[in-house]
């Protein structure tokens, strides 16, 4: 009944996914082997968790890190490096927040994985057994894996923007010079709901691990490319897909801009529910008017703050519209 027990053989390089939903559930009977065995405490696992999570996002990350480089000069020539030093205190920011998330959470997602795959499947409300999908093409499997990933954090995603779920999201959205490396600022608690709800949408279809890591790995690294600071829209077809301008602009503290793109892959969903928003190339200033500094401690802090909630309970005016909206 495991998740994993039923796998078939897999691409090895899928399970290198940086704080990846699919490495972590492939790796489930590791998990419990180790969580079930005597001779390793949980400290010593917990730690042990911790490095492998840092040393696979240190060797997943140096790929989109060359990848990013070698287009932003083709596309910026010399005022790449420009950008580059501009952005280079919010991309340190960044990165610490992804190491906190790598040493602290990651672990947890990890235990946690095997809780929520023992949880689904004892209430009876897994559709499917993994092996029912073993008569469908792989590929097939994979694509609706995806499409299915996509529009669960589409809807989510705007859960977050509209919910006591915002002030932890806000941290994402703080950075006010998005880069591929944006995609690591995420709060704790964030990156805690996000694994939740994505990840239960999946094993209640009771997909293959092949595919939750196909998933995880397809939409963890377009997302890392809809950060980029790319001026590119896709033309006509941003309404199929989202391209960099069109998340840039739901990353823009201009108002016309607001509860807008919310989609990762498949801008469809944004078209088809009235959230689409794609005027041109994003030149706007970015970010939001969340009162948190630029530093590891008020970024994480801030979720935990009562007036990061008052918002949520007070009447709306003009002037309290942010880009939660």
């Amino acid at each position: 009944m495991a998740l994993a027990a039923n796998a078939a053989p897999c691409v090895t390089k899928f399970a290198q996914v940086p704080l990846s939903l699919g490495a972590i559930f492939w790796n489930l009977p590791t998990t419990v082997k180790c969580m079930n065995g005597a001779h390793m405490g949980w400290l010593t696992d917990f730690l042990g968790q911790s490095w492998h999570a840092i040393w696979t996002a240190a060797s997943g990350a140096l790929m989109p890190a060359i990848f990013f480089l070698c287009i932003g000069y083709v596309v910026k020539r010399k005022a790449l490096f420009t950008d580059m030093m501009r952005a280079l205190p919010q991309s340190g920011l960044n990165i610490q927040i992804m190491v906190f998330n790598l040493i602290f959470v990651v672990p947890l997602l990890t235990f946690s994985a095997t809780f929520l795959s023992n949880f689904w499947h004892a209430t009876g409300l897994v559709l499917f057994d993994p092996q029912d999908w073993s008569e469908w093409p792989v590929v097939a499997v994979i694509l609706l894996a995806i499409v299915v990933g996509d529009f669960v954090g589409y809807w989510r995603h705007r859960f977050e923007h509209n919910s006591f779920m915002w002030p932890s999201h806000a941290v994402h959205h703080s950075d006010t010079e998005m880069t591929w490396l944006s995609l690591e600022r995420f709060h704790p608690i964030n990156r805690i709901t996000t694994f939740v709800i994505d990840s239960s949408a999946l094993l209640l279809l009771g997909l293959p691990p092949y595919a939750v890591v196909a998933n995880s790995f397809i939409r963890h690294y377009y997302g890392f490319f809809i950060h980029a600071d790319l001026p590119w829209t896709y033309g006509k077809w941003n309404i199929l897909f989202v391209s960099p301008a069109m998340h840039r602009w739901h990353h823009s503290a201009d108002r016309k801009a607001f509860g807008s793109n919310f989609a990762t892959v498949f801008g469809i969903w944004d078209w088809a529910f009235g959230t689409h928003y794609v005027p041109g190339p994003c030149e706007s200033a970015l970010g939001v008017a969340d009162e948190m500094e630029p530093t590891l401690w008020s970024q994480l802090t801030y979720a935990f703050r009562p007036k990061a909630y008052a918002r949520l309970f007070r009447r709306k005016s003009d002037g309290d519209i942010t880009p939660a909206e």
